[in-house]
């Protein structure tokens, strides 16, 4: 069982940033993809990012490339969400996700319904 737990979120003017930390409980994830997600009022969740701990390769929406990054530390179980130049647009709940490795492939990894393991998640509001 893995426990999830997201922090970081807050308030922030637009251009500005934040960064969003996902504690891992249970075990290390080096061989689970690790992702985050968003969901704004009465939208859906969407993928933000995710990461595969066994290969390295890390996947981002468009919306996204070029200003958030995803990063970790193994042996903190940590998992890091870096976003810059934030945009009213990127307000919403974030949260991060789980899924072992070998359950999915690259392409799944893109959608929520895919992980077995989900933060309560932290709030993002980016003010204009």
């Amino acid at each position: 069982q893995v426990q999830l737990v997201e922090s970081g979120g807050g308030l922030v003017q637009a251009g500005g940033s934040l960064r969003l930390s996902c504690a891992a409980s249970g075990r290390t994830f080096s061989n689970y993809y690790m992702g985050w997600f968003r969901q704004a009022p009465g939208k859906e969740r969407e993928f933000v990012a995710a990461k595969n701990w066994s290969s390295g390769r890390i996947y981002y929406a468009d919306s996204v490339k070029g200003r958030f990054t995803i990063s970790g530390d193994n042996a903190k179980s940590t998992v890091y969400l870096q976003m810059n130049s934030l945009k009213p647009e990127d307000t919403a709940v974030y949260y991060c996700a789980a899924v072992a490795g070998y359950k999915i492939t690259a392409t799944q990894a893109m959608r929520a319904r895919q992980y077995d393991y989900w933060g309560q998640g932290t709030q993002v509001t980016v003010s204009s």
